[in-house]
């Protein structure tokens, strides 16, 4: 839908729009942007996204000239608009990759990721690290599938130092406190949801309730553990990621939460 707007400023916004090719005749890119071009609106970035579907991120002063584009480009026969609006995060990195995230179609607060995406997982995750305030995204999947890593690459493209709370990667850390320097909101907090509810201890816990009220992110691995074995609930979450070696995977975790119960 293209929006009614009315307003001129001398600030740039971006603006994301998509559209489905039916007939790919030659030229036909070319005779977009020069339409673009003669509105003064800019191409900042341009690519295929799936099969037979162009994205572009565009940029203007001038809201108005979005709206009329808009509906020029409806008359054009060859192409049909299917999305104009301010660029979300997922639009962004589609521009980029050239493939959508894909998305969980009863729950969209869960993004889905195989092991061949990783670049664009870290992509992700970098963006969603860079964003200030208190964030809490879940990260799901088997072990050596790769979250831990991810996690630790995103940190790093966010420019972002990263800090272990609890982890099996590093002969199951648990940490009872941290040093002034790692208690900042610009660190992104790394938690194993299996560690840090069952094998932790009272000092621990007061951490981790410390952390999780902080304006800071934290990634927490194995959620659902988390959310079954603590006060915590799905509603904390802004996101959940799902990792995976295969699509078509299943993530279970009885394999590898039995060991903790005997602690």
């Amino acid at each position: 839908m293209i929006p009614e707007v009315n307003s001129h400023s001398n600030e740039m916004k971006q603006w994301y729009m998509e559209y489905r090719i039916h007939k790919n005749r030659p030229g036909l890119l070319g005779d977009i942007a020069s339409l673009m071009g003669m509105l003064d609106i800019n191409i900042v970035t341009i690519n295929g996204v799936e099969d037979r579907t162009r994205g572009l991120l565009l940029q203007t002063n001038d809201e108005e000239k979005i709206e009329l584009m808009g509906k020029m480009l409806k008359k054009v026969d060859n192409i049909t608009i299917t999305a104009l609006r301010p660029p979300k995060l997922v639009d962004i990195l589609a521009v980029r990759h050239g493939r959508y995230i894909e998305r969980d179609s009863d729950d969209r607060k869960t993004f889905r990721f195989t092991r061949d995406e990783l670049g664009l997982l870290v992509d992700f995750l970098g963006e969603l690290f860079k964003r200030d305030g208190n964030r809490v995204v879940g990260l799901r999947g088997m072990p050596r599938v790769g979250k831990t890593e991810s996690i630790i690459a995103g940190s790093v493209c966010s420019n972002k130092r990263w800090t272990f709370v609890s982890s099996t990667l590093l002969r199951q850390t648990v940490r009872s406190q941290l040093s002034e320097d790692e208690m900042t909101p610009n660190n992104v907090f790394i938690i194993d949801g299996i560690v840090s509810t069952l094998r932790s201890n009272e000092k621990h816990h007061a951490l981790l309730q410390e952390i999780m009220a902080m304006p800071s992110t934290k990634v927490i691995e194995h959620p659902d553990i988390f959310i079954r074995e603590s006060q915590y609930t799905y509603d904390h979450f802004d996101c959940i990621v799902e990792l995976r070696n295969t699509p078509d995977e299943e993530i279970t975790y009885e394999t590898f939460t039995s060991g903790f119960d005997d602690y």
